[in-house]
């Protein structure tokens, strides 16, 4: 595990993973990116607006164990 100092304490970095996820609004489709909504929207055939779109990101972190101490 890696280690960082801050403010003068050993803290432990954890390795962390982002996802992107891009969807439509309305009707809930996940795009594979930006710009396949963005295609979508610029299509006549569908009813999708610029204003349908969403963007989530989805964080994954490694578990980690936390002891604390109470009195």
């Amino acid at each position: 595990m890696k280690y960082k100092i801050i403010d003068g304490k050993k803290v432990p970095v954890l390795p962390a993973q982002a996802k992107e996820i891009i969807k439509n609004k309305k009707t809930g489709k996940v795009y594979e990116s930006k710009e396949a909504f963005d295609q979508d929207v610029a299509d006549p055939k569908t009813a999708t607006v610029q204003a349908d779109f969403q963007q989530d990101v989805e964080i994954t972190v490694a578990s980690l164990n936390v002891f604390g101490k109470t009195k």
